[in-house]
């Protein structure tokens, strides 16, 4: 099981999220590639942290809106949201070979992220600049959205990402930030449902009905105010539970579901 987070949120003098000791506990990485965090210099600490830990990074490219952190909708054309997608892309891509290093998977942000599940031509869209620029990535989506299909019919490789610390509609798609409850708080609780969303398939929504999803990755959101207590303490359950967590390539592997931690 993958276990990743949202790194390199941080922009200029302005510091955001915990990276240095989230990183310590998690497997892959989506950094932020600029339009809606980061800067060139965040981005080169960023590739550079993950290469000390040993850690697989994606690119979580969003849209141009950094005063809204990448959470609000923009009017852009599909065409536009593809180029802005593949220029981030490039982006991160140049401070991985700097350090040479190979980017693993892609995962949108925010609005990007929510708007791509619920407008066709916008998925097909993005994926299409993915392919483009590179077909060997992984595209990394929420459990059951129709972006995961819209990248298989791009032909990318898929992953189905569950959360840790986001709670769930009837529909599957995530409980919006600013409802009560939207956000777990308790890490001991997240981390149990982690367990239950891997070995039986299903989360429990807000209103009690079970969802069934595909964990293939586990997102703990950097920017939480307990990230760092949920990114070790799921990690900490997961091992406890003879889980092994890695890298997403090696999560996606034939014959790796549930292997012993530490298992060949």
């Amino acid at each position: 099981m993958d276990l990743n987070s949202d790194l390199g949120e941080s922009f200029g003098a302005w510091s955001k999220g915990m990276d240095e000791e989230v990183i310590r506990h998690v497997t892959s990485i989506n950094a932020a590639c600029g339009f809606h965090a980061g800067d060139p210099s965040v981005m080169e600490r960023t590739v550079q942290l993950a290469r000390e830990h040993g850690v697989s990074v994606g690119a979580h490219p969003g849209y141009p809106d950094l005063q809204g952190f990448g959470r609000r909708k923009l009017a852009m054309k599909p065409e536009e949201a593809r180029t802005a997608v593949m220029y981030q892309i490039g982006a991160l891509q140049a401070f991985l070979t700097a350090a040479g290093m190979r980017m693993q998977h892609v995962k949108l942000h925010g609005a990007l992220y929510n708007a791509a599940a619920e407008d066709e031509d916008l998925a097909r869209a993005v994926c299409d600049g993915i392919r483009r620029v590179n077909p060997e990535l992984i595209f990394l989506g929420l459990s059951g959205n129709r972006m995961l299909k819209a990248a298989g019919e791009a032909g990318l490789r898929t992953a189905g990402e569950v959360f840790a610390d986001r709670a769930y509609e009837d529909d599957g798609t995530l409980v919006p930030r600013n409802r009560e409850g939207a956000v777990l708080q308790d890490a001991e609780t997240a981390a149990a449902r982690c367990i239950r969303m891997i070995r039986e398939g299903v989360v429990e929504s807000i209103h009690g009905k079970l969802i069934p999803v595909q964990a293939d990755s586990i997102c703990v959101h950097g920017d939480h105010a307990a990230a760092l207590a949920f990114a070790r303490t799921i990690r900490k359950r997961l091992e406890e539970a003879k889980i092994r967590v890695c890298p997403l390539t090696e999560a996606l592997s034939p014959g790796s579901a549930f292997p012993a931690v530490g298992a060949d």
